[in-house]
């Protein structure tokens, strides 16, 4: 019975933990001198630990790591594959290669002349293939700003060049100059900035009005 009596109590003992008390929580350790967080940048760096690491830099695509001599025709050429080159040169071929073949039957009709089909092959076969290699690498370095003065001083002088000869050339040199001479200007306004665009015709404006040219004839 006495057995018996002791398994009961010992039953009837809650397995609860007993409380611990506040002051046997372990607490954080405060250091002796309180540093600020300025203080602490200070002591960093004249201790010179961050020069001695060295400095981590991101890793940047091939395309995008660039040289100090490196221009910028020579970044898009190499960005830009040259199949998108002659894809961007040939939209501008065939519309400038149209212009040149309609300058040379304007001309011909103008003088009374008769635009036969072998006569315009003469003048296009040699014509358009030097059209097409200068608008290929015109377009490829348009946005340098050496291409763009080299367009606005070729706009200027094929512009004035050709009023001059309409006002004072003979038919002959017309004929053969005027058709190249009109896509070349038509096609170096095109090119151009908005603004060396306009300034260019006004250029050739005041040379026109400088040498009292008429523009129609």
């Amino acid at each position: 019975m006495a057995r018996q009596r002791k398994v009961k109590s010992l039953a009837s003992i809650p397995l609860v933990p007993p409380p611990q008390s506040a002051s046997s929580c372990p607490q954080p350790i405060k250091p002796l001198v309180e540093i600020s967080d300025s203080e602490k940048w200070r002591l960093i760096t004249q201790s010179g630990i961050l020069d001695s690491q060295p400095e981590a830099t991101l890793e940047s695509p091939p395309f995008m790591t660039l040289r100090p001599e490196e221009t910028l025709p020579e970044i898009v050429a190499g960005v830009t594959p040259l199949s998108d080159e002659i894809f961007n040169a040939v939209l501008l071929i065939i519309p400038f290669s149209a212009i040149l073949l309609l300058m040379e039957i304007l001309i011909r009709h103008q003088y009374g002349k008769t635009a036969s089909f072998e006569v315009i092959m003469d003048r296009m076969v040699p014509g358009v293939p030097i059209l097409s290699l200068f608008i290929f690498y015109t377009t490829r370095y348009k946005q340098d700003r050496r291409m763009q003065t080299l367009l606005f001083g070729i706009s200027v002088a094929v512009g004035s060049r050709m009023i001059f000869l309409l006002n004072h050339a003979s038919w002959l040199v017309n004929m053969k100059q005027c058709p190249p001479l009109a896509t070349l200007w038509i096609y170096t306004v095109v090119q151009l900035d908005l603004v060396p665009a306009v300034l260019s015709l006004l250029v050739t404006g005041a040379f026109v009005w400088w040498k009292e040219l008429k523009v129609l004839q």
